[in-house]
């Protein structure tokens, strides 16, 4: 692990209640932690599958006149044409290919695990998934943008993951990652992966949250791409 990551605490985890053949790491927002998602996802538990909701750093946010809070890098502003923070999204995406590495060595293979995130933590596992050579089982993108995005498809090409399965979820009512993002996208998603395996689902009056029918779609796409291994 890098030590960027050293000040962060040991991810919240809900345990699959048998044996794990599958993982879903997932990637809090701006300023939260991992502890609510862990929540969200015991509530929707699948048996076989292992949920790890990590915790981002602190670090000081610009957005947020510098002050430290839980980031997976900087954000310099919310609009289309904002400076992005090219080394710090490079730096957390390597470390989430840490956390996807150690998951492996535990006995988890990659393509049984799942990325996603919320907002920031979304952009971050879309990022990831696209640049890794690590072949995952998909992702979960909720409220969220692709960062960089200025950057592919060069910097997919060597990507592991040009047929993954992606379900992108966006609020049309989101005050702070506007809708029109989600759905550019998803546009941009279609051009770098294989356009039938993204699924992007709007949801009406919903703000920058999530809420339970989204979950529900949530709980169902990854019982899709991870279904239960029957023993031989």
């Amino acid at each position: 692990m890098c030590g960027n990551n050293m000040s962060a605490p040991l991810p919240a985890i809900v345990p699959a209640a048998r044996k794990a053949t599958a993982a879903v790491i997932f990637l809090h927002g701006l300023g939260d932690t991992g502890h609510g998602w862990a929540e969200a996802f015991a509530g929707i538990r699948i048996p076989h599958v292992k949920y790890i909701c990590p915790h981002a750093p602190t670090q000081p946010v610009s957005l947020n006149m510098r002050m430290s809070m839980p980031s997976w890098f900087d954000i310099y502003g919310l609009n289309p044409d904002a400076e992005e923070d090219s080394s710090g999204i490079k730096r957390a995406s390597e470390n989430i290919k840490a956390l996807i590495d150690q998951e492996v060595k535990n006995g988890i293979p990659s393509h049984r695990i799942m990325l996603g995130g919320f907002s920031q933590g979304g952009a971050l596992s879309l990022y990831t998934a696209l640049t890794t050579q690590q072949k995952l089982a998909g992702v979960v993108a909720l409220s969220c943008w692709l960062p960089l995005r200025n950057s592919f498809p060069q910097a997919s090409a060597n990507s592991a993951n040009k047929d993954m399965h992606v379900l992108q979820c966006h609020g049309d009512a989101d005050p702070l990652v506007p809708f029109i993002f989600g759905s550019q996208t998803a546009e941009k998603m279609k051009s770098l992966i294989n356009p039938a395996n993204i699924t992007f689902k709007s949801y009406r009056g919903l703000p920058h949250s999530a809420c339970p029918e989204e979950m529900v779609d949530v709980k169902r796409f990854i019982e899709k791409q991870l279904p239960p291994i029957t023993d031989l």
